[in-house]
């Protein structure tokens, strides 16, 4: 029986910001429909790692593959045509203040469709209601709480229907429950729709109540010490650096 291909592979990836090292020989596979976590201690780069998986900062060696076609060796089109399946959600939710909710979700789809305004407007519409703020269509995110901007982020990350979404950080300046929300709607997100969706965040409660899959990255070693699913990594990983992070909610919970 064939193995399916990985739907994203990182090979042999060095990040650096000019002579500055960040990460060196990176290697991990993400399948389709995983929630694949990108994590590690402050300082290590998930950030980085991130732009490079989404084209905003070029590898110093290596390449990302997309169903298995090599996206920085490519062409500026090619690239492009990869990007139109991405979409990201960024930590403050960058929607634009000036314009509502649904106006934020159908830029993208003016851009980049033939659609008609009404269809539009009914499509921003729908997109809210998957994330659970229909009838917020005509609110300003300056109306809205954070944890709702969050979700209206996500709402126009999925404008297009991508298949792969990335979060930077979805929980940072969330309290508990407002991101318990969001991590449940990222789950409802991926089997309902079976998208592919990435995360950087260092959030053990969530790591551990989504994450299927992960890549750990140590700023000690600049190198990836572990990759597999987190609950595994937790229990079972040989290296103590690994163990100790995903550990370390048990030793306060101890110490409390």
């Amino acid at each position: 029986m064939e193995t399916a291909q990985p739907h994203i592979t990182a090979q042999n990836l060095t990040m650096a910001y000019g002579d500055f090292l960040i990460q060196k020989d990176l290697n991990f596979s993400i399948n389709r429909g995983d929630i694949f976590i990108i994590m590690g201690g402050s300082g290590c780069g998930k950030s980085t790692l991130l732009k490079i998986m989404i084209g905003l900062k070029t590898p110093t060696t290596g390449d990302v593959f997309y169903d298995g076609e090599p996206f920085w060796a490519s062409s500026d089109a090619g690239r492009e045509a990869v990007k139109r399946k991405f979409g990201t959600l960024f930590q403050s939710g960058a929607l634009w203040s000036s314009m509502t909710l649904a106006e934020n979700i159908g830029l993208a789809l003016q851009q980049f469709t033939d659609l008609g305004a009404a269809e539009i407007r009914e499509v921003a519409a729908y997109k809210l209601m998957l994330v659970g703020l229909a009838g917020f269509e005509d609110y300003y995110p300056n109306e809205i709480s954070g944890g709702m901007k969050k979700r209206a982020g996500l709402a126009r990350a999925m404008a297009l229907d991508p298949e792969i979404l990335f979060f930077d950080e979805p929980s940072a300046g969330l309290d508990p429950i407002s991101a318990k929300l969001l991590d449940d709607l990222i789950l409802e997100l991926c089997e309902s729709l079976g998208t592919t969706i990435v995360i950087v965040t260092h959030e053990l409660a969530s790591i551990f109540a989504i994450g299927v899959n992960s890549v750990f990255l140590d700023p000690v070693t600049k190198t990836q010490l572990a990759t597999g699913n987190p609950n595994d990594l937790r229990d079972h990983h040989s290296n103590f650096e690994v163990r100790n992070f995903l550990q370390r909610g048990e030793a306060e919970d101890k110490a409390a």
